[in-house]
């Protein structure tokens, strides 16, 4: 296997201002909840504009922010700039099969590589993802930058090695279901080592809060400063980690590299549902999040909000999710397998349901960890908020109180199916409808 320093990475392309690559999120909407549909990934609303025809897109007359290189730029959305100007292309929608996504030869990654950036509804300020594809034997160039990223693979197997300042080289082995962060600015390069299989994977980034920071390119891609307390202990490479136990749904597991997500040991967290079990992940002690939960068969979650930016991608069994705002008549509906991802826009009330005849695990990565919050919202989530109930002041909706469509559409799904509800989620309901019952008593009485 090739190492990362045998090719220099070159020169990056430095940052061109162009007046018409203008913010398309605040000219478009891109940033709106709307859509009352009762399904959305059928492709609804998927916009995938190629890079090379960004520069002749109007985001809006409404929105002219000057038409010349000699008038005042403002609201500037550097990212969005950059991002037009990557060759490949940019997939816009709710959510989408990753395994589906069009991709392009990639030069910024070089290599063989291909690629597409993938923009979710609900991915908020912070972050991206893209979707990276190597051809059989295909590889990369050697990378580096100075923001954090955590990778997702979607099919295939590879390798990827990472190499500090001090020459130090670490390698490690992945396959589908493989999850890995990559340390702060250190030096890298990814590998297929297949020889008749593409290797497909998907990464989220804190990209957008880097560049919309700084907006110098040169900051980011060519920057030579070492976090070396970053890239951690050599066992973190080889799958193993410190389980570092709180109590239920703040558990975490301390790592660089997890083998594979299907069979990770997870911990039990019966205040989010019935059968729920979680852990949460810190990776190359970064500020990025990820956490793995399971619903166990014939069950489903509580619902519970957050702010935007939670990337959820489907790991084994099959499901599909619901998602409302507050005060709002309409459940939007998402169904979910591997290869899918998500993320529920800001404040959205959302509840995932498992209707595969085995467990279903997801995974989701956000930026703002457990370890380090980041922001309030983070903080409050991973505090008390995440699993309180919304009367006591927390962002999750007890079983008793939630919409009865909720019920009712899952019972019908599973005899779809043919699964049997879970015996501890019919006994919450049988408790549930007493309460109520003896609720109405009073209120009459």
């Amino acid at each position: 296997m090739q190492s990362a320093d045998d090719l220099p990475i070159g020169d990056r392309p430095k940052v061109i201002e162009r007046a018409q690559a203008r913010r398309e999120a605040s000219c478009s909407g891109v940033g709106e909840a709307d859509g009352r549909v009762a399904r959305l990934n059928r492709g609804i609303g998927r916009r995938i504009l190629l890079a090379s025809t960004l520069d002749q897109i109007d985001y809006g007359r409404g929105c002219d922010r000057g038409t010349g290189m000699d008038e005042p730029r403002f609201l500037v959305d550097t990212y969005l700039e950059w991002v037009a100007r990557e060759g490949i292309p940019v997939v816009e929608d709710f959510g989408l099969d990753l395994l589906g996504v069009e991709t392009a030869p990639w030069a910024r990654m070089g290599g063989t590589a291909r690629g597409a950036y993938v923009h979710v509804k609900g991915r908020g300020d912070f972050v991206n993802a893209y979707v990276c594809e190597l051809p059989p034997g295909g590889q990369t160039d050697p990378q580096r930058h100075l923001f954090e990223e955590v990778v997702y693979v979607l099919a295939g197997r590879g390798g990827t090695t990472i190499e500090a300042d001090d020459g130090t080289r670490h390698s490690f082995e992945w396959g589908r279901g493989s999850l890995f962060a990559l340390p702060l600015n250190t030096r890298y390069r990814h590998f297929n080592t297949s020889g008749r299989e593409p290797a497909r994977f998907a990464a989220v980034t804190s990209l957008p809060l880097v560049l919309n920071a700084f907006h110098n390119e040169a900051l980011v891609f060519d920057n030579p400063f070492s976090f070396a307390e970053r890239i951690g202990d050599e066992r973190f490479f080889r799958g193993e980690g410190e389980f570092l136990p709180v109590r239920p749904g703040r558990h975490q597991w301390l790592t660089n590299f997890v083998p594979d997500l299907g069979g990770f040991e997870l911990q039990a967290w019966g205040q989010r549902g019935v059968g729920s079990s979680n852990i949460k992940f810190v990776l190359a002690d970064g500020t990025m999040h990820a956490h793995m939960s399971e619903l166990a068969v014939g069950t489903y979650k509580k619902a519970h909000r957050h702010g935007p930016d939670f990337h959820i991608f489907p790991v084994t069994g099959r499901g599909y999710s619901l998602l409302w705002y507050a005060g709002e008549q309409d459940l939007r509906r998402i169904d979910w397998q591997h290869g899918w991802v998500y993320a529920p826009p800001d404040q959205i009330f959302h509840q995932h349901f498992n209707t595969a005849p085995s467990p279903s695990r997801y995974l989701a990565v956000a930026f703002g960890s457990i370890r380090y919050p980041f922001s309030s919202d983070k903080r409050t989530l991973f505090g008390d908020g995440v699993d309180k109930d919304v009367a006591q002041g927390g962002r999750q909706i007890e079983y008793e109180d939630e919409d009865p469509r909720v019920r009712a559409m899952f019972e019908a799904e599973l005899r779809r199916h043919g699964i049997d509800v879970d015996p501890r989620l019919a006994e919450t309901w049988t408790r549930a409808e007493a309460k109520r019952r003896g609720e109405l008593v009073a209120a009459r009485g």
